[in-house]
């Protein structure tokens, strides 16, 4: 079969041949018709990440949507080594194949996996979102918050903030107000303007400065979720910050909530988006063109989410 095939730990993978993977015991084969690619992908094609180096040579992807050899259509975001999803065939754990909701093309739902799943149950799972607060998302224009922004309104929040650097996108998300995160000292006192008042649920994918401005701009009692570091991976959190208001900060990863909730979450985000409650820019690309897709990730410039098709 053909396959996005990762040869050194640390190199962009190439189109090769692979062997066809063969069916085992309380193991699916799921013939892709869709794969999501994620910072996480070039995290584990380092080498270096937490869960260890994969196999080499090995086939790259997290996860995608495909189907049963029964015509079942499914999501999945675990594989058995060395099969990934970036390939024509994959082999699946049986209990971790998700249902995906019926009247959403293969490609969105491929965008909404390890992406939509983290803007989702990061609010809806990790947040303790009550009716009416004010949610703030701290970059807001990437594939994981944007669906974190259109989250927030159907889960309930009574007042959005989108904050990212300076873009046209950033006015299109449907937020109640934006703010430009451009390098001013001002950028808490923005954001308590946007918000109208202080900040009840920060949603945030970059940490460093604008994640101290975030907290300066928090009510009492806030949650502050950390969900990634596009900005910083470190920065100074004064003490008497954190506690004159009592703040909340919690960590996220998509890997963390029960399989139960994730198919539950899944199974309700792609049917809003059948729906057209849910909105997600795609780039679907050919598996010819994962080379300039990995390489396009390594860069981190935003836009639409890229989705490979075998």
């Amino acid at each position: 079969m053909r396959a996005a095939v990762l040869h050194e730990h640390g190199a962009t993978p190439r189109v090769d041949e692979f062997d066809d993977p063969r069916e085992r015991s309380g193991c699916a084969l799921v013939d892709v018709a869709a794969a999501g690619l994620h910072h996480l992908d070039l995290h584990k094609a380092s080498g270096s990440y937490y869960t260890g180096p994969p196999p080499l040579p090995s086939v790259v992807g997290t996860d995608g949507v495909g189907r049963l050899q029964d015509g079942t259509r499914v999501y999945f975001d675990e594989s058995i080594p060395p099969y990934g999803s970036m390939a024509e065939r994959t082999l699946v754990p049986r209990d971790a194949l998700l249902p995906v909701a019926e009247g959403v093309d293969d490609e969105v739902a491929a965008a909404l996996g390890n992406t939509g799943l983290g803007g989702w149950l990061a609010l809806a799972w990790r947040s303790g979102l009550q009716p009416g607060e004010t949610v703030l998302v701290l970059g807001a224009t990437g594939a994981v918050g944007s669906v974190a922004v259109q989250a927030a309104r159907l889960l309930g929040a009574g007042r959005v903030i989108a904050a990212d650097l300076p873009s046209e996108r950033l006015g299109r998300l449907g937020a109640d107000a934006a703010v430009e995160i451009d390098g001013r000292d001002d950028l808490a006192e923005r954001i308590r303007d946007a918000a109208q008042g202080d900040v009840d649920v920060t949603i945030d994918m970059l940490w460093g400065p604008p994640a101290l401005a975030a907290m300066k701009a928090a009510a009492r009692f806030a949650r502050h979720v950390e969900v990634g570091n596009m900005a910083a991976t470190e920065m100074t959190l004064p003490a008497p910050l954190i506690r004159s208001a009592s703040i909340d900060v919690r960590g996220f990863s998509v890997a963390q909530p029960p399989l139960d909730l994730k198919r539950d979450a899944y199974l309700r985000l792609t049917k809003h988006a059948a729906d057209g409650d849910i909105a997600v820019d795609v780039d679907p690309r050919p598996l010819d063109d994962v080379t300039a897709a990995w390489q396009r990730q390594r860069r981190g410039s935003g836009g639409p989410k890229t989705v490979l098709v075998p």
